[in-house]
């Protein structure tokens, strides 16, 4: 792979459209962003540090950002099939894959569908089972509309997509597919045998509990609980101290480079 300093790309990978960046060069490492978001919403201010070492993979995810609907509904499983043709498409044979929230489970999944793509793993803030939520985050779900849609998650969304209606597909799609999720067995989460980092804050809205969990499940796991709310240890959008300080990104550097030359 020789492309760098990329930005602004597209690729057609099963039958989507699919916006893309590449930035540094190094070892390549998707990044996968939350429900709602889009690269610059979940790793905007840790993107540059990343790209220092690391040729970062940015991808925008059906229905997100400046990817278009396909008009199909949305699936972890079918976003790992489509970050797994980015790379085919990129001639990239492997990667670190580092995914927050709804991107870490397509993350996960990318490693159960696709594991010779795989070479290590980061799953921030992200679920396998329904009870990695408070019970209440279930029963408000089938109800939820775009009112209810953080605003700083519009307004990103809105500024490089000026589509109200293409902003409700995008929130509809993430509600459809959280109502729609069933349990993903511990066998499931067994077969990712990658090395694989758990990262978590501290009042996330992933239980602790179910954090631990997965790390347990997990073969072959390291576990980071940090201070602070959900994506606030990367500087996610609605993290509103914009101190710079995210010591996330120390951590997770540590992770990927440990056994390399």
């Amino acid at each position: 792979m020789t492309q760098t300093n990329v930005a602004g790309n597209y690729a057609v990978v099963n039958g989507l459209n699919m916006y893309y960046e590449i930035h540094g060069e190094g070892f390549p490492l998707v990044l996968v962003h939350g429900g709602g978001s889009d690269i610059d919403v979940t790793f905007g201010r840790v993107l540059p540090a990343f790209a220092k070492k690391h040729q970062v993979i940015g991808v925008d995810m059906q229905a997100h950002g400046r990817t278009p609907d396909r008009g199909v509904p949305t699936s972890f499983e079918q976003d790992a099939d489509d970050i797994a043709a980015l790379l085919k498409h990129l001639d990239i044979r492997q990667a670190d894959v580092m995914g927050f929230s709804n991107g870490g489970n397509t993350a996960m999944q990318l490693a159960i569908r696709h594991p010779q793509l795989v070479h290590k793993i980061v799953i921030a803030s992200s679920f396998y089972k329904r009870d990695g939520f408070d019970s209440w985050f279930w029963d408000f779900m089938p109800n939820a509309s775009l009112e209810n849609m953080p605003k700083p998650l519009q307004d990103a969304f809105l500024k490089i997509n000026n589509d109200h209606a293409a902003l409700e597909t995008m929130h509809n799609r993430d509600r459809d597919r959280m109502v729609a999720f069933q349990d993903w067995s511990d066998d499931i989460i067994r077969s990712i045998t990658m090395p694989a980092l758990v990262i978590a804050g501290d009042k996330d809205v992933i239980r602790p509990e179910h954090t631990l969990q997965l790390y347990r499940t997990l073969p072959d796991a390291e576990l980071c609980i940090l201070p602070g709310g959900h994506g606030d240890y990367i500087g996610e959008i609605e993290d509103v101290s914009e101190d710079g300080n995210y010591p996330a990104v120390a951590i997770i550097e540590a992770f990927l480079t440990k056994g390399k030359a």
